[in-house]
């Protein structure tokens, strides 16, 4: 620490962060200190119940994840974004679900990459930061590392964790990103969101579609439709496969139930707008894709890091519980020699589902 950071008003410092963070499109910042011991006997029960199914990279981390002084020395303050994501003008959701034709891909992903605009305008208040007091000690995350955001955010006085376990805020509901930024400045803490307003709704619980969350405030992800369509790798187990519907990049079903959503703003960062038509699309549609046509679209997506044999392999699952058609079956005809075993699989089980073998 350098000796003008030894004579800082490290209270205003804290008040021009959050200035700095809402120039720079946050909508708020909060500041939490690094103790999440109380977080540990929850995170090590769902480890070891194996809800984290082949995410083992949570496994691998261990308890570094509630310890962040263990995940980057030296850090003592935490400093915790949202920014809202919800495209402004993107077809209504509930619509498009209800459409078997078409594609339902996750509202968070129809713009850019978030982790790479959280990540940037995280770099950018550091640097700001910077600017103003000299090199300090920090790091930058955003949903790419071992980090408990839900529990930093709550403890930065953010929101409160709903029943579905993501972070809600009574002003702006659930549809934002969270991001932080570890830091070795003793910046005073906000209070804690200790009260959660969720009371005794459930209709999170029982809208999911495979019954992922299995009691409040836990998830099974090996159950959950953004699991089995992002991070699993392998062939989505048969049982799960009528329950995705259209969905084939993610679900939002939990949070388009939540009664605190009706608070929920449109983003006003451009790069997360609705690109290529994916707010509203077929499943025909996205299937003709080429690979050439996969990775010019999808750059700069956060859907690009699942590939193109996965986008193949969730689109057969969802031509396979679309209406038959002519066009279905065409579609998934094209695909049958496909030179992935995956996608084979998946798009004999479609034809399955519309009696042809």
């Amino acid at each position: 620490m350098t000796i003008l950071q030894h004579s800082l008003d490290y209270q205003a410092l804290a008040q021009q962060i959050k200035a700095w963070a809402q120039e720079l499109g946050f909508t708020r910042a909060g500041i939490t200190g690094i103790d999440l011991s109380h977080a540990e006997a929850g995170l090590q029960e769902w480890l070891d119940a194996g809800f984290h199914g082949e995410m083992d990279y949570m496994a691998r981390h261990g308890m570094k994840r509630a310890r962040p002084a263990e995940l980057h020395p030296g850090t003592i303050s935490l400093i915790s974004v949202f920014l809202p994501y919800l495209p402004p003008g993107a077809a209504n959701s509930e619509a498009i679900l209800l459409d078997s034709n078409k594609a339902y891909l996750s509202r968070y992903a129809l713009g850019r990459d978030y982790h790479k605009v959280l990540k940037g305008r995280l770099q950018q208040l550091a640097d700001r930061l910077a600017s103003e007091i000299g090199p300090f000690g920090h790091r930058v995350f955003v949903d790419s590392a071992p980090v408990l955001e839900v529990e930093i955010a709550k403890q930065a006085g953010q929101g409160w964790r709903g029943k579905h376990t993501l972070l809600i805020n009574r002003d702006y509901g659930s549809y934002f990103f969270i991001g932080e930024l570890f830091t070795d400045l003793p910046l005073p803490p906000d209070p804690p969101q200790e009260e959660e307003h969720c009371g005794r709704c459930t209709r999170c619980i029982t809208a999911c579609p495979t019954g992922a969350i299995v009691a409040p405030y836990k998830v099974d992800a090996r159950r959950c439709i953004s699991y089995l369509t992002i991070e699993l790798k392998g062939s989505i187990p048969e049982e799960f496969r009528p329950m995705l519907g259209n969905r084939v990049y993610g679900c939002d079903d939990c949070q388009m139930v939540c009664p605190w959503n009706r608070f929920a703003v449109d983003t006003k960062e451009g790069d997360f707008h609705v690109r290529h038509g994916l707010d509203d699309v077929t499943l025909v549609e996205l299937f003709a894709w080429s690979e050439a046509d996969f990775k010019q679209k999808m750059a700069g997506s956060a859907i690009y890091r699942i590939g193109y044999e996965q986008w193949l392999r969730n689109m057969a699952v969802g031509l396979g519980n679309a209406p038959t058609s002519p066009e279905v079956i065409t579609a998934l005809n094209s695909r049958q020699d496909d030179a992935s075993a995956l996608v084979r699989e998946h798009v004999g089980w479609a034809l399955q589902q519309h009696d042809i073998d």
